[in-house]
């Protein structure tokens, strides 16, 4: 069923795309609800819900919350979306690299509409960079503030919440804030960003465009990587997030010009002399 609405995306209304992510980010949510609350989730009418179900072959919403329960109700792998029991192991490795190599060519289609020279912009002037998220996200806000402090910005990164909360509690109109959320729900997150922006730092978002974190950004870079969070460790999405953030850093390094290029000169030589 998950796999089903994911190829009849692009043939859908903009609202009835709305509707389908919010089902493939909150899929036992969606089996468990209401046709009006699932409306209400989505930010659509209950007759645009009931469009999306007849535009992926269903009679209604009565017997889409009948399929996406059965599919749910099989057993899971718990390893990949996109690996079943059966495969080979050299089935499984194909199907995991399809699905990544998918993820990274979707971000590139839309990375031409994405705000990288806005960011830049503010980034360059910016007292601060700070890198937030959490779980399998914390680790991406690591990775890119390893790859950040090279070029001579104050950089650092914040994965717990009390870190989190507190940053926010005493940032500056000067900061930047970058978050990478899989979903854009993270309710701490969610605070956080909240936060910071009422003390006038700048929030910049990596997430699904449709998602909280999302509204509550200044910039956003729309991240729409379609992984069942509730079953699986993204995987996918990250490599996505990962891939974002390195050509964010090149971007920014060629906006800083001379400086930039001599400190990351200067942190390859010392670690060639070591």
């Amino acid at each position: 069923m998950l796999r089903r609405i994911e190829q009849r995306l692009p043939d859908l209304s903009r609202a009835e795309q709305r509707v389908a992510r919010w089902v493939l980010q909150h899929p036992r949510q969606a089996a468990n609800s209401k046709l009006a609350a699932v409306a209400a989730a989505c930010d659509a009418s209950e007759p645009t819900v009931i469009r999306f179900c007849r535009h992926i072959g269903l009679a209604g919403f009565r017997e889409f919350t009948i399929r996406l329960t059965e599919a749910l109700s099989r057993p899971a792998v718990f390893v990949h979306r996109s690996v079943s029991r059966d495969d080979t192991a050299s089935d499984a490795v194909a199907k995991v690299m399809d699905a990544s190599i998918r993820a990274l060519v979707d971000v590139r289609a839309r990375a031409t509409s994405m705000p990288f020279e806005a960011a830049v912009d503010i980034m360059a002037k910016a007292r601060q960079l700070v890198f937030a998220g959490s779980g399998a996200s914390g680790r991406v806000a690591e990775d890119a503030c390893q790859k950040f402090f090279r070029l001579g910005l104050p950089c650092s990164s914040v994965t717990d919440t009390p870190t989190m909360l507190q940053f926010a509690a005493i940032a500056e109109q000067s900061d930047v804030v970058l978050m990478t959320s899989h979903s854009g729900e993270t309710r701490e997150l969610l605070r956080t960003a909240t936060l910071a922006r009422s003390q006038g730092a700048t929030v910049i978002a990596f997430t699904e465009p449709t998602s909280k974190l999302a509204a509550a950004a200044d910039l956003l870079f729309p991240c729409h990587v379609a992984e069942e969070a509730n079953v699986y460790t993204p995987m996918s999405s990250r490599l996505a997030h990962l891939a974002l953030f390195d050509a964010l850093q090149v971007t920014l390094a060629l906006a800083l010009g001379e400086s930039a290029v001599q400190r990351l000169r200067s942190s390859k030589q010392v670690l060639l002399q070591s």
